[in-house]
């Protein structure tokens, strides 16, 4: 289920990383955070506006002043991280219809997000974009400790570099698996994966659930749409 409603986060509050089964939209009302997840790092304030895709993991460090965070049901065409001018307009929107109020989101949505830039956030998206780059020898040509690496980044995004590519891998592929008609062997490995039981721990550690279940109640959801 997508956390829907209005979230208070106290002062100093942290949120561990933790993911969600559905996407959802978060709009920032009031304080702000700061948010590390499979898209890079970025600074939450009023009017910020994040969509967290299906499974996306992230952790949230809350500032001084706390903050209201109002969770919509996500909707096509929202993507990546921006804002909105008029934060409060949505939330009156929502108290009535929270589908309405997303969709005011997706109307008034600017993509102007600025994401932090430093050596963890480099890293992450080295990880997540070309997941077959060594760690090490990218500490290398960083001009960093490969071991200072890996803590300094599991600081920043709470996880390790290499448990970060696995779990960037494992998202793309659950993300593709609903439109896949052959073998799960054959996407494990069409997926970077070295089998199909090392797909199935993957996926079992970030769903809960084992890709063939998941592929059976994706079908079944579909066959219920077209009735």
């Amino acid at each position: 289920m997508s956390p829907c409603g209005i979230g208070r986060h106290a002062a100093g509050e942290r949120l561990p990383r933790h993911r969600h089964v559905e996407g959802y939209v978060a709009l920032v009302l009031a304080g702000g955070y700061e948010e590390a997840g499979d898209d890079g790092r970025l600074v939450a304030r009023p009017g910020t506006v994040v969509i967290h895709d299906r499974w996306a993991a992230h952790q949230d460090r809350f500032a001084s002043g706390g903050a209201r965070v109002l969770n919509l049901p996500a909707l096509p065409g929202l993507a990546g991280a921006g804002s909105v001018a008029d934060p409060d307009a949505v939330a009156r929107v929502a108290e009535r219809d929270p589908l309405a109020a997303a969709a005011l989101v997706r109307e008034s949505f600017r993509p102007d997000a600025a994401r932090a830039n430093d050596w963890p956030d480099l890293l992450a998206a080295a990880l997540r974009d070309a997941p077959a780059v060594p760690i090490a020898a990218w500490a290398e040509r960083m001009g960093l400790d490969p071991a200072s690496v890996s803590r300094g980044f599991a600081r920043a995004y709470g996880v390790s570099p290499k448990r970060f590519r696995l779990e960037a891998r494992t998202r793309r592929a659950l993300l593709a698996l609903d439109r896949w008609r052959g073998s799960l062997a054959a996407f494990a490995a069409e997926h970077g994966f070295a089998d199909q039981a090392h797909f199935t721990r993957s996926v079992l550690a970030v769903t809960g659930h084992p890709p063939a279940r998941l592929k059976a109640k994706s079908v079944q959801s579909a066959e219920v749409a077209i009735r």
